[in-house]
């Protein structure tokens, strides 16, 4: 039972982390029909910005955790603009170009980000500093629970809670499912569909740097190329949830995070990735469109 319960908070941390980065995936494909390649390479880069906030500026006990607060601001309005520059500069100018050269640019926009990083920062790995949070422990029937992976899950269940909520409850976010329906007959009824497009470069973004931090302050280091191996992950949890769908994003990041965690308290670690993707191919077999599917209107 205790390694049950282990596993099941271990697998709702790693999960958390990847539906907080499928949201971004998810939401760009339902308004333009793109896969941001980029995207896992944003979000390491939030980890990094995070990281650098903290040991400037940063301190033990209170001040510490005080700090990580901090440090999550600077993330998001840092990786939030470079969302808005990377759609301004890579994807807007091919917006209307075939697809291939979208998912070229968007190819080459994580390499520059990727390469990037590892200029200004290092090849090497980087180690978040310790006692930045309580060490606090809690113990159910067996399972050893911290302070961190209660704060992840907690965290990454209210933002996607909050971001569902705007979406389906806003007025803006009711502009942003009518351009990912028809972006022109968003346009006849008077929307921004730009404006739209920014925002969904500032949400999902900004969303992914939050994700990106919690792997630092869970795994406490980060590297350059980290972004390639959690962007994929979370696009396989958004495909697995219903690539274009928010709701199936968040299922899927949960799901693809338990699965992984049983897989690796039950079966091995080794064999974590080959089972991942057996999973993929056994749902995508039955469900082609994934669990909850995408829900678009096709033009007539």
């Amino acid at each position: 039972m205790g390694t049950f319960i282990q596993q099941m908070f271990n697998g709702l941390t790693v999960g958390g982390i990847y539906a907080l980065i499928a949201l971004g995936y998810t939401m760009v494909y339902g308004v333009m029909r793109l896969i941001n390649f980029a995207h896992g390479d944003l979000c390491i880069l939030g980890a990094f910005v995070g990281l650098t906030f903290i040991t400037s500026f940063g301190g033990g006990g209170h001040l510490g955790a005080a700090m990580v607060i901090f440090a999550f601001v600077a993330a998001v309005l840092v990786v939030a603009a470079a969302g808005v520059l990377l759609e301004l500069a890579a994807y807007r100018p091919l917006r209307k170009a075939d697809r291939l050269a979208a998912v070229v640019s968007a190819l080459g926009a994580s390499m520059l980000i990727e390469n990037g990083i590892m200029l200004v920062w290092s090849p090497q790995v980087s180690v978040f500093p310790s006692g930045l949070l309580p060490t606090t422990t809690y113990h159910i029937a067996g399972a050893s629970i911290s302070f961190v992976q209660v704060m992840i899950i907690a965290v990454s269940f209210v933002l996607m809670a909050a971001l569902y909520l705007f979406v389906n409850h806003t007025r803006f976010g009711t502009a942003i499912r009518a351009a990912a329906i028809d972006q022109d007959a968003a346009r006849l009824m008077g929307i921004n569909v730009n404006r739209v497009i920014a925002s969904v470069f500032v949400i999902g973004p900004a969303l992914g740097a939050v994700g990106g931090l919690f792997v630092g302050i869970y795994y406490r280091e980060v590297y350059f190329t980290m972004g390639w191996t959690y962007g994929l992950y979370a696009f396989i949890a958004a495909i697995l949830g219903g690539i274009g769908n928010i709701p199936g994003a968040m299922i899927g990041g949960i799901l693809l995070g338990l699965f992984n965690a049983f897989a690796a308290g039950y079966l091995s670690s080794s064999w974590q990735d080959a089972i991942t993707f057996a999973l993929l191919i056994g749902i995508l077999l039955v469900r082609p469109t994934g669990i909850l599917g995408e829900r678009v209107a096709e033009k007539v």
